[in-house]
């Protein structure tokens, strides 16, 4: 069974995120939700995840990541030597956290907001959850 990624759904950044992971995951590894989505929000729920829109959540093997954390979890697992972005974790996580903080407090003003959450194409259609 494959992994779960949750991002906000109108954040430019995020969405070219999904893209990026899309491309790179030849194994089709990941499934993706907006966190604005009912199946979000539903997996939030579930793993009693009491979280903002500045976050990415990842989950893997019954257990949810957020942060810096769910960038780990992903890299090792995307093609084109994303791998090494995997010694990120002996960065102590508040240090990794806390950039990532400060990139997604600006992630709108940096990056664009959309006025809607992404909608799949019909080829991408199967890795998104409804």
């Amino acid at each position: 069974m494959g992994g779960i990624l949750l991002f906000d759904g109108v954040c430019s950044l995020c969405n070219h995120l999904v893209d990026f992971v899309m491309k790179r995951d030849k194994e089709k590894y990941y499934q993706f939700a907006s966190l604005q989505s009912e199946k979000g929000q539903s997996l939030l729920k579930e793993y009693q995840l009491e979280v903002d829109l500045n976050t990415m959540v990842v989950i893997e093997n019954d257990k949810a990541y957020v942060k810096s954390d769910a960038v780990l979890k992903v890299a090792p697992k995307l093609t084109g030597g994303w791998f090494i972005l995997g010694a990120g974790k002996w960065v102590p996580r508040l240090i990794r956290h806390k950039l990532y903080d400060v990139v997604a407090a600006n992630r709108y003003r940096l990056f664009g907001k959309k006025t809607t959450c992404r909608l799949p194409t019909e080829e991408e259609r199967s890795r998104f959850l409804t």
